[in-house]
């Protein structure tokens, strides 16, 4: 009977401090980045990043700017996010874009602005590729997510080709993420 109560009393307690786990605050899924959810109105962000620091883009004439975006830098200055609203110049829109600048934030699975090519293949389904002027734009669906990798990776063929698909199986598996980016809009 006692080794029952105690048992029991073990996996109670065992719940209640795994229920209580705190997020983890570099974490990246589908609809989060850390404490980020594409809920989140602009607004919020002095909140949610209340031990940090959060620059706001100003000028003298609005009229010339083309958006606001957001830096956010941890308390020694380094730059975590750069996050853009879906609607300009407007608090209580929500995020829109974010670009990952701080190789802490990661997936899951480790794929983070640090990340290989390589990093993606093997643990995302690529839903497509775009080929720009200076890079691939290689999209991931199920995290809402897109990474660039930069031309001068890929094959002398198609550094200076902007007309041709580029496939999967053309880019080294070493090319290294260029931008990061999460599109919440």
């Amino acid at each position: 009977m006692r080794k029952s109560l105690l048992f029991s009393l073990l996996i109670t307690t065992g719940l209640f401090v795994s229920c209580d786990k705190e997020q983890d605050p570099f974490l990246i899924g589908a609809n989060s980045i850390g404490r980020l959810t594409k809920d989140i109105r602009i607004y919020q962000l002095d909140s949610i990043f209340a031990e940090d620091s959060i620059v706001k883009q100003v000028s003298n004439s609005e009229l010339y700017r083309k958006s606001n975006e957001i830096e956010v830098y941890d308390t020694e200055g380094k730059k975590l996010l750069l996050i853009e609203p879906v609607q300009a110049f407007d608090s209580t829109s929500t995020i829109g874009f974010v670009q990952v600048l701080d190789p802490r934030y990661q997936t899951a699975k480790g794929l983070g602005k640090e990340s290989t090519f390589k990093d993606i293949v093997e643990n995302y389904n690529i839903s497509r590729i775009e080929n720009t002027l200076s890079a691939a734009v290689i999209f991931i669906d199920e995290l809402n997510v897109y990474v660039t990798i930069d031309k001068k990776q890929l094959p002398v063929e198609l550094r200076y080709d902007t007309q041709s698909r580029i496939q999967a199986s053309q880019i080294p598996d070493d090319a290294k993420i260029k931008y990061f980016m999460i599109d919440w809009d």
